[in-house]
């Protein structure tokens, strides 16, 4: 999976994401502030070895639509490449990313709570979900043990359970293999009941049985 700490990794090999251009485009276009600036910081080491290089990282530090990557390219071009500037921009990119995703589990948290005391809808919650965990850029891992924390409670309005499966297929899809897995799994309950019967009617449209099997 493509996360921010992957790419602020030096020691994991990104294959065709390691070429410049690709990385490039990521700190320049792409939505999300933290994926931005750890391809910029990904990016920096490599603006000095040519001037072509060099060229593409100021290319890239005019026309990024985040601030704080056009800031971080800047300061690195000015001081020439500088491994002291470069090793600035990767400490300066690990904080920003350890934050913003503090600040995405936080409004998550919230959330969440705001739904167990019934002053956000389950619609609005869903979405909202959605939106925190992409943003954040969530790993497998955790977002998977979120979704099954939600669908297999028992303090979970069914309403809710039915609108993260209206939009099971958004799950990455690692995500949606572990949910399924796991919900087959559980204990049977009148709470599980319900929710692996939709799965199985899920798993009939699509390839995910398979998958599994």
């Amino acid at each position: 999976m493509l996360i921010p700490e992957n790419l602020m990794n030096q020691n994991i090999s990104l294959s065709g994401y390691e070429d410049p251009l690709p990385l490039a485009m990521m700190a320049t276009r792409d939505p999300e502030a933290p994926m931005a600036l750890a391809a910029a910081a990904r990016l920096c080491p490599l603006g000095g070895k040519t001037k072509l290089l060099s060229g593409i990282t100021e290319l890239v530090g005019e026309a990024s639509k985040h601030e704080l990557v056009r800031d971080c390219l800047s300061f690195v071009s000015d001081k020439v490449f500088d491994p002291n500037a470069i090793a600035e921009v990767r400490r300066h990119a690990s904080r920003f990313i350890v934050e913003t995703r503090q600040q995405y589990t936080a409004a998550l948290r919230e959330n969440l709570q705001n739904l167990l005391d019934g002053s956000i809808a389950p619609r609005q919650f869903v979405r909202e979900f959605f939106e925190l965990t992409e943003a954040g850029n969530m790993r497998h891992d955790i977002r998977k043990k979120l979704i099954l924390s939600l669908i297999l409670s028992s303090t979970v309005r069914p309403s809710v359970k039915f609108l993260l499966l209206e939009n099971f297929e958004r799950m990455p899809k690692p995500v949606r293999l572990g949910i399924i897995s796991a919900v087959f799994q559980a204990e049977p309950n009148r709470h599980t009941a319900v929710i692996k019967e939709e799965l199985r009617y899920i798993v009939t449209q699509g390839r995910e049985v398979a998958d599994i099997h």
